[in-house]
């Protein structure tokens, strides 16, 4: 069994490896390896390369092209587009490497143990990540096991919730965050459809669904076509019953006003509620106006009391368990701050659980 993280677990993982060791990454496409990957070095003020491997043909597409040199007595190679000429650090980031050609991995083994190519040298403090697909579903090259004990091997897991705060954070149409958020299995692909030519949704596929329908207030069938050829006809197809089913009593309603939504709160069943619940930590954990943070939390509050008084006590325990994850730990804070209540309840909640 291999290492299993998360999106927190790695961002920490990558902060504490040195440079000096390489680290890869295992799991499936369209997970966010790379967006990840160059998002967390980038914001530090390094150059990420990203190279896929899989698309090489030729060693001379890693390693340069060989010439004579100026004095036309020996042949040298001639640094490749990607080499950095100027002496900074690089983060070296290798795409597909389970899909490059066998060629192509004996350059990368000198590489991730000499930062060397053709005997140019990486500048120092240049650090190496792979990422490498797995599944059935792929045709992969088997990498030799000398290559992957030069690496530090984790197979990323990324949670639904940390997606789901990812995307309420940029941008990502809510209507796709509130679906996935009650299906889940339509986020990594594992829709029942057979493999070949038939499509599967992934993470990247519900943000290319965004960009179309974040502006199209209602879906038509020319739309729903659309959302098919990207995610699949059967998730295009639960996605768009799921919009006609659903169109009630949002997180962001009740956190704004409680007693408003009261009345709409009282019709939704355990299932419901918990979906409103996983919101709740989203709109918390992304609002920076404090006095916002505030009026929410106050209308969390009387959310929390009301599960308590009408005895709804299923959904009360999934909203403590979300609350004792990693995932919000902005919304923890408010809730210490600005509700005791809730955090006494909470505490009760974990010490019936332990009688």
């Amino acid at each position: 069994m291999g290492v299993n993280i998360n999106t927190n677990e790695l961002v920490t993982i990558l902060t504490l490896t040195p440079p000096r060791q390489n680290i890869m990454l295992v799991g499936r496409h369209g997970i966010g390896k790379s967006r990840i990957i160059t998002d967390f070095f980038e914001r530090r003020g390094k150059k990420v390369v990203s190279l896929f491997l899989g698309q090489m043909s030729d060693p001379g597409d890693l390693i340069g092209l060989p010439a004579l040199d100026s004095n036309l007595t020996k042949t040298d190679f001639r640094p490749p587009y990607w080499f950095p000429l100027d002496g900074k650090p690089i983060v070296l980031f290798l795409d597909e490497l389970n899909r490059a050609r066998p060629e192509i991995l004996q350059c990368v083994m000198d590489l991730t143990l000499n930062r060397s190519l053709a005997g140019k040298q990486l500048p120092p403090g240049s650090q190496i990540v792979s990422a490498v697909n797995e599944g059935d579903e792929y045709q992969l090259t088997d990498l030799d096991p000398a290559l992957v004990s030069r690496f530090n091997v984790y197979y990323f897991s990324p949670s639904c919730a940390e997606w789901l705060l990812w995307a309420a954070a940029n941008g990502i149409d809510p209507r796709i965050v509130s679906f996935i958020e009650r299906n889940s299995d339509c986020l990594d692909g594992d829709t029942g459809l057979d493999a070949g030519l038939d499509k599967t949704a992934d993470r990247r596929s519900w943000e290319r669904v965004s960009e179309i329908t974040k502006t199209e207030a209602a879906i038509d069938r020319t739309l729903e076509k659309l959302i098919a050829g990207i995610v699949g006809v059967k998730a295009a197809l639960r996605f768009t019953n799921f919009l006609k089913e659903n169109s009630g009593v949002s997180s962001a309603m009740v956190l704004n006003s409680f007693e408003e939504c009261k009345i709409g709160l009282e019709e939704l069943s355990v299932h419901e509620l918990s979906d409103l619940n996983e919101g709740f930590f989203r709109v918390i954990e992304l609002e920076e106006n404090q006095d916002a943070v505030k009026n929410y939390t106050a209308n969390l509050e009387k959310y929390i009391r009301w599960l308590n008084d009408t005895e709804r006590g299923e959904a009360l325990a999934h909203w403590t368990t979300v609350y004792e994850g990693n995932v919000y730990p902005k919304t923890k804070v408010a809730v210490l701050s600005y509700s005791p209540y809730i955090f006494q309840t909470v505490i009760d909640y974990v010490k019936n659980i332990k009688l």
